[in-house]
């Protein structure tokens, strides 16, 4: 999921909120992910969703960390997956996300070297002298003969 921002209410920019910015203690999250706090904190102590925590050691969990915890218990209701599955497929995902985005710099890479590429045979092309004309080999049965008389020798 992209980091979508969100503007301030005093409307001045004065802060930015993204889906991964820490905002919800650990009750509210329990509340929008529809799971018991202990859920969440065993969740935490296996690896499954990270929350990020405040100097005093608090969970504070993202909107991201929501999703993910709602995925969580579909997987895990719904599909019937054990959690060391559900952890080994969060991984996986994120594997291939990171690997998606190399993909994407490395494609954009590729697209600034094409042009520059471009650029420089442009270059090289506007250079050529005009006035040379390039030799063509001669096709068979198009001969030209050029023919000039003699002239006396006085």
């Amino acid at each position: 999921m992209e980091g979508r921002r969100r503007q301030s209410r005093f409307g001045d920019g004065a802060y930015q909120l993204t889906d991964e910015t820490p905002v919800y203690v650990i009750s509210v999250a329990a509340q929008l992910s529809g799971l018991h706090p202990q859920t969440l904190r065993q969740y935490d102590r296996l690896g499954l969703v990270s929350p990020d925590r405040t100097a005093g050691r608090g969970r504070r969990y993202s909107a991201r960390d929501i999703e993910l915890l709602r995925t969580v218990q579909q997987l895990s209701q719904d599909e019937g997956i054990n959690l060391a599955g559900i952890k080994r497929i969060i991984e996986l995902e994120n594997q291939v996300a990171a690997l998606q985005q190399r993909v994407a710099e490395l494609a954009s890479a590729v697209d600034g070297a094409a042009a520059a590429l471009q650029a420089r045979e442009a270059a090289v092309h506007a250079s050529y002298r005009r006035d040379l004309v390039p030799y063509q080999q001669p096709q068979p049965g198009s001969a030209l003969v050029v023919w000039r008389p003699k002239r006396p020798m006085d």
